[in-house]
């Protein structure tokens, strides 16, 4: 099984993994990992923020270790926001079979009344060393983009309402 979680910045994309990891013993691969390997490595001259490129640059690599995984029928979790919407258009059905997808995403409410303890939770699983870009106005912009493609693309996503309750169920 492999399970993809994708979702705007500060959405807890890297929380989930990690109780997912706990939970089922599945490994995890941080998208976000890979990514700066890449970059410090220099086998790329993208950075960090160039997220629209990111996506054209890592998507592929990302996409043939799900294809090696299912394949050699190993189970996997895939997190980042580095996931197009458009994913399921570069797999057949016996790859589309063995994989889940949740975006998740935050309402405008949720946003506006708990920023304080999004910006709080931000480094619950690893260390932010820049966060000054996440501002509610960013956040409500990924959020809202992200729902809208969400309902474009017909993906399956939670929308993080009253309170901060994510889990996902294999």
């Amino acid at each position: 099984m492999i399970i993809l979680i994708a979702g705007a910045s500060h959405t807890g994309k890297t929380l989930l993994a990690q109780k997912l990891m706990e939970r089922y013993h599945y490994p995890y691969l941080s998208i976000d990992h890979l990514k700066m390997g890449l970059i410090r490595s220099a086998n790329t001259d993208l950075t960090a923020e160039d997220e629209d490129e990111l996506i054209e640059y890592l998507w592929p690599i990302v996409r043939e270790i799900i294809k090696t995984a299912v394949e050699n029928k190993q189970n996997l979790i895939v997190e980042g926001c580095y996931i197009p919407f458009n994913w399921k258009e570069d797999f057949e059905e016996n790859y589309l079979s063995k994989i889940k997808y949740l975006c998740l995403v935050m309402s405008q409410d949720y946003i506006k009344n708990n920023f304080m303890a999004i910006k709080k939770h931000a480094n619950v699983i690893e260390n932010r060393l820049d966060d000054s870009y996440c501002t509610v106005e960013t956040l409500l912009r990924d959020n809202i983009y992200t729902y809208k493609m969400c309902l474009k693309y017909n993906l399956n996503y939670l929308l993080i309402d009253k309170s901060y309750d994510v889990d996902f169920k294999i």
